[in-house]
């Protein structure tokens, strides 16, 4: 027999251990754990250290308690490298404190919301994971500036630093991160209300390898931040702006002087930018590909002119709630390069002035694979139909006024409720 509850089963005698535990590294944790019930000897492969390299534990995140992650961290010990612990919300300081002492090597470690957690594991990770270079401390809320100045003095190969909503966070907390941490690539501070532009003086001074940047509803960040950013990060290549209010066309210009790589700008709701300002940043920033642009008011047609004759590998845009963008600005979008080759999402929600003859020139966009258009009152369903016959694989989501279907007498019939539709 090749399978049997005899640990002298056919396979284990052929095949040498180090091939079986070979095998066995390609197979997920369900199935390691089906295995380790199967014989002694399989029950000693399927708990090798070595098979627990990367673990991620987010569909039994309900199940998972402290002495979960202490057992699996004495089992992998040193073999660990990554550890996905997001959702867990039933694990705190102790038990990741045991894990952080026997798991030594651990590189990248997601505790997205795992909201116990306070400094006290940042002070664990600190003094045992100094090989630590991903870190998600997303809605990790009780997180203070003593976890960043922890973080920054034992964990200084860190590359990547999630701390979105842990709005305790100021600019002392930043500082101390970033004079230890040079190495950091990618940061992430969406919700961190507290911060004001000195905060991106500290990463301008110490974080010249930065490429990626969220302060995505930091809402006391200005032009003065943001230009100091742009200086200081020339390597630049994701940053997200959206809910930063007070920006304007400085921010834009700072970005096109300085940040030549930038590929990903999300300005939302950043109502004080204008066509001036996309224009000199489309000139200058040819490697965009993804732009959202929702509720930037004061951008028309012009804004769309620039980015077509200029940005060539642009995939995905929004341009919802920006009412002055016309038929004539998508008839550009369309007929520019980026439009025939590379355009896959088209945002235009609630674009009023977007008739059915934009529809028309988005026909020539062949890879389109997503378009919005809720609220867009001068589309219809025959406009829609129209365009899917020529885009078949298109997914287009509307939004349609109530309709009244016909009575026998007068108009009063029943009226069918408002859909949102996918066509």
């Amino acid at each position: 027999m090749v399978f049997s509850n005899n640990d002298e089963g056919l396979i284990n005698k052929k095949l040498p251990k180090e091939l079986l535990l070979r095998i066995f590294s390609f197979l997920d944790i369900v199935t390691l754990c089906r295995c380790a019930q199967i014989s002694k000897a399989w029950n000693i492969l399927a708990l090798d250290g070595s098979n627990w390299q990367r673990i991620d534990l987010f569909n039994f995140q309900t199940d998972v308690e402290g002495r979960v992650v202490e057992n699996i961290s004495k089992r992998c010990g040193g073999f660990l490298r990554k550890l996905s612990l997001r959702g867990c919300i039933g694990v705190g300081d102790s038990s990741l404190k045991t894990f952080a002492q026997n798991c030594r090597n651990i590189e990248h470690l997601n505790l997205n919301g795992c909201t116990k957690i306070t400094d006290s594991t940042c002070y664990s990770l600190s003094r045992f994971c100094s090989k630590l270079k991903h870190l998600d401390l997303t809605s990790c809320v009780s997180i203070t500036n003593s976890s960043l100045k922890g973080i920054s003095e034992g964990c200084r190969n860190l590359e990547y630093l999630n701390l979105s909503w842990c709005d305790q966070v100021t600019k002392d907390g930043i500082e101390a991160l970033v004079r230890g941490c040079h190495s950091l690539r990618a940061l992430l501070l969406r919700g961190c209300t507290q911060l004001e532009d000195e905060a991106l003086r500290h990463i301008q001074n110490y974080c010249h390898e930065l490429v990626s940047l969220n302060l995505q509803s930091c809402s006391r960040i200005t032009d003065e931040g943001v230009v100091q950013i742009c200086r200081g990060c020339p390597r630049l290549q994701a940053l997200c702006l959206s809910g930063c209010s007070n920006l304007t066309d400085a921010s834009l210009t700072a970005l096109a002087l300085n940040c030549p790589r930038l590929q990903i700008l999300e300005a939302a709701r950043c109502s004080h930018l204008t066509d001036a300002g996309f224009t000199l940043l489309a000139r200058n920033c040819h490697d965009l590909e993804k732009m959202d642009l929702e509720e930037c008011i004061l951008i028309t047609d012009s804004t769309l002119i620039q980015l077509s004759i200029h940005c060539p590998k642009l995939q995905a845009l929004s341009l919802s709630h920006c009412e002055l963008i016309t038929d004539d600005g998508i008839l550009h979008l369309s007929n520019s390069s980026c439009g025939h080759e590379r355009l896959r999402v088209l945002e235009l929600d609630n674009c009023l002035l977007v008739t059915d003859v934009a529809l028309e020139h988005l026909e020539h966009c062949r890879g389109l694979e997503r378009l919005e258009l809720y609220d867009c009152q001068q589309v219809t369903r025959a406009g829609i139909k129209r365009m899917r016959a020529q885009l078949p694989n298109v997914k287009v989501h509307a939004y349609f006024a109530p309709v009244t279907p016909p009575t026998a007498v007068g108009g009063n019939g029943p009226r069918l409720c408002r859909c949102c539709v996918v066509l």
